[in-house]
């Protein structure tokens, strides 16, 4: 996932199109052609329905470009919001970019299945040949 400093992002080039999607609004209204991005918002990180957003987005709609977290997004909800589907969040301006990529390091295989890898992932143990 691509983690993004708050204080960055009036750098950022725009040569794509891009989408802000408010949280209550249902992601099937939206047109998807042509669209490389689409930013969904946390406005208090105890608002969960980007997450439902960016799931329904990734798995129903099959949408392919990016879609970034923005808002009140804390570090402890970076491995839930790559697995529901986000490639990329603006983290709030008070969150450590270092914290934050260890969350990733803690978190690196699941048995479930998520928006980006929907079957269930396969145990491996220390005996298993392959």
């Amino acid at each position: 996932m691509k983690l993004i400093a708050a204080h960055t992002l009036a750098t950022e080039a725009q040569d794509h199109k891009v989408v802000a999607l408010v949280n209550d609004e249902d992601p099937r209204s939206l047109r998807l052609d042509g669209v490389d991005r689409i930013d969904l918002t946390f406005p208090k990180f105890t608002d969960g329905r980007a997450f439902s957003q960016a799931f329904l987005l990734r798995r129903r709609l099959g949408f392919k470009g990016e879609i970034r977290a923005t808002g009140d997004v804390l570090i402890d909800q970076l491995v839930q919001m790559q697995r529901s589907g986000f490639d990329a969040a603006v983290l709030r301006e008070d969150q450590n970019m270092d914290f934050a990529q260890r969350q990733f390091d803690r978190y690196q295989a699941f048995y479930q299945g998520d928006a980006v890898t929907p079957g269930q992932h396969r145990a491996v143990h220390s005996s298993d040949p392959s």
